[in-house]
């Protein structure tokens, strides 16, 4: 049994040649990749490649002057940062300034269009119910028909929203278009549903009035708001950015939208029925079964449920345009929808004319909720890279010194196994620069100084890790051992060694990661990075690597230059096993 074992310990052995082979596929399939990108340098940070900076001013709503402080700006810092730069490693720097403005520093080759986006829209959510509409220029909107099923086309025009219960597949009324009020109902495009069905085949009707009027049942808006709505002209980009502005949440308003032609309506909205902090989460959903395209998903906290369902439920027992519900955000009708009867599955769904970015972008501002305050684009600037370069510069002379000065060390103390050690630095560094290369466009990693200060950190760290593994041979062989079985029972002690070192070093980058913000997270990444990279270099590299080298002559006969003589290391005579002497035998007497 004990022969057998050690057959099978000298074949695991005996095969190297896979691990390298292994760790040369991994170099060669990520090297494509990063070929294939056309990305084939690292992302570098807003302090390396300058960037983008951008200032942003808070802006006080009528009687809330005291909402601009300090509290509400760092909330406001917080959710940018998270919009823009997602896993936290994109190196995007949002900081305030003062009392009043944030400043955001968006690196080289991020796309600063969407940034600014991002950062700068306040994603105010409001759901109101709609108290009239008409498209702007005083044309009738377009009336929804009464089909009792929506066509399965998907290329059909959804010009009206239906809001249906979600258990529900069936339409819920086989009713004609003549038996639906004559009232204007809308044309927009998206739709909020538990699951919102949008009304397939609208139709404009000789019967629309030109005008929009309440019906019996609903709150005539008072006559400021009818003014303004008279005046409000959607068409004109000017009118529509400043359309409802100063309105509370719990007050009537005006506001546009934009239909799924296209078309500009007006609106003349109730107070908010339900508000953006009661949607838990939301996603972008490419939603396939239906052909709707790119939509949101919206999960509502249990509050919001309710007040989803109480709205929806009194909206189903009024006349058209008065059973529609608006998605307001910020300020402009995303969707409006018509409802029959309550939602109460607590979901939502917008969809429309959403590309998948859009419908991320949305989903993302959703999902980190509003800003608490309204912030007003002061400047844009374009930050140069001059101060940046010379300090990369800089720190490239000395992690180049500090390279030099550890294969110096391992030239004159470990002679030929320095040559081992120094490969498997070159296999870590092509990984690492693959790696980082192709993260920045995948997560946008963007290096920086401190990163680059990670990498050079690393460089020890790497080394350790083979000076462990040396001298756990060498012991070995001051023990008398020969070279072969030396590296094979070095590495169990060795291999111990290595994981627990690397593993501190990990847990103190993830530590880090986590605790901190800005340029430091790019420190804690790459010192993560490069640390789980030595752990695969040791293991798939320079263990097989000396394993063979062990089966050459130069290293197996301890030459002088090895670094494995034993006379050098003054390694023991070798063990020898010698019989125990017999003991005489005793005669026995007779």
């Amino acid at each position: 049994m004990a022969a057998l074992k050690k057959g099978r310990n000298a074949s695991a052995t005996s095969k190297p040649w896979r691990s390298l082979a292994l760790i040369l596929i991994a170099i060669v399939a990520l090297t494509g990749g990063m070929f294939a990108s056309g990305h084939t340098t690292p992302r570098l940070g807003i302090d390396l490649a300058g960037g983008t900076s951008i200032t942003l001013a808070a802006v006080p709503e009528a009687g809330q002057e005291s909402a601009i402080n300090k509290t509400n700006m760092d909330t406001a810092v917080s959710i940018m940062e998270r919009r823009v730069n997602g896993l936290g490693v994109s190196e995007a720097e949002v900081q305030t300034q003062g009392d009043r403005n944030i400043i955001v520093n968006i690196p080289k080759g991020t796309n600063s269009k969407q940034a600014r986006e991002q950062v700068g829209t306040t994603a105010k959510l409001y759901f109101r119910p709609v108290i009239t509409t008409e498209l702007a220029g005083g044309g009738a909107a377009p009336q929804p028909s009464g089909t009792g099923e929506p066509s399965a086309d998907p290329s059909g025009d959804k010009g009206g929203d239906k809001a249906t219960d979600g258990a529900s597949q069936e339409a819920t009324d086989g009713s004609s278009a003549s038996a639906d009020p004559s009232a204007s109902a809308t044309t927009q495009g998206r739709a909020v549903t538990d699951a919102l069905k949008a009304d397939e085949s609208p139709a404009a009707t000789d019967e629309a009035s030109p005008s929009p009027s309440a019906t019996d049942g609903a709150a005539d808006p008072d006559a400021k708001l009818q003014e303004a709505y008279a005046k409000l002209d959607c068409t004109k980009e000017s009118v529509r950015a400043t359309a409802g502005d100063g309105a509370k949440a719990t007050d009537p308003t005006v506001a546009c939208g934009q239909n799924s032609q296209g078309q500009w309506q007006k609106y003349i909205l109730g107070p908010a029925a339900v508000d953006g902090t009661d949607v838990d989460e939301a996603d972008a959903v490419l939603n396939t079964t239906s052909g709707a395209g790119w939509t949101v998903t919206m999960k509502f906290t249990g509050e919001g449920s309710k007040k989803f369902a109480d709205i929806t439920g009194q909206l189903a027992q009024k006349q058209s345009p008065q059973n529609q519900f608006a998605i307001v955000l910020d300020g402009e009708v995303v969707s409006d929808p018509y409802v029959r009867q309550a939602l109460t599955g607590g979901n939502a769904e917008i969809s429309g004319n959403f590309t998948q970015q859009s419908a991320q972008d949305l989903a993302n501002m959703l999902s980190y909720g509003a800003l608490p305050l309204t912030f007003r684009e002061d400047s844009v600037t374009t930050v140069t890279a001059a101060l940046g370069g010379e300090q990369l510069q800089a720190g490239l002379i000395a992690g180049a010194i500090g390279l030099a000065l550890v294969i110096l060390y391992l030239l004159f103390y470990y002679r030929g196994l320095s040559f081992i050690a120094i490969a498997s630095l070159l296999v870590s560094a092509a990984l690492t620069y693959v790696i980082m290369s192709l993260l920045g466009p995948t997560i946008g990693f963007a290096l920086n100084l401190p990163a680059v200060c990670g990498a050079i950190v690393a460089i020890g760290i790497t080394a350790d890790s083979f000076i462990v593994y040396f001298e756990r041979v060498r012991d070995e062989i001051r023990e008398g051992r020969s070279l072969r079985p030396s590296v094979e029972r070095a590495w169990p002690r060795a291999r111990r060694t290595i994981l627990v070192s690397d593993f501190v070093s990990f847990l103190a980058a993830a530590v880090l990661f986590v605790v901190t913000v800005g340029k430091v997270q790019g420190f804690a990444f790459t010192l993560g990075l490069t640390t789980v990279l030595d752990v695969v270099v040791v293991f798939l590299f320079t263990k097989p690597l000396l394993t063979l080298m062990a089966r050459r002559k130069f290293f197996a006969s301890g030459h002088k230059w090895s670094g494995l003589d034993p006379k050098a290391l003054g390694a023991k005579p070798p063990l020898r096993r010698t019989r125990r002497p017999s003991a005489p035998a005793q005669t026995k007497e007779a």
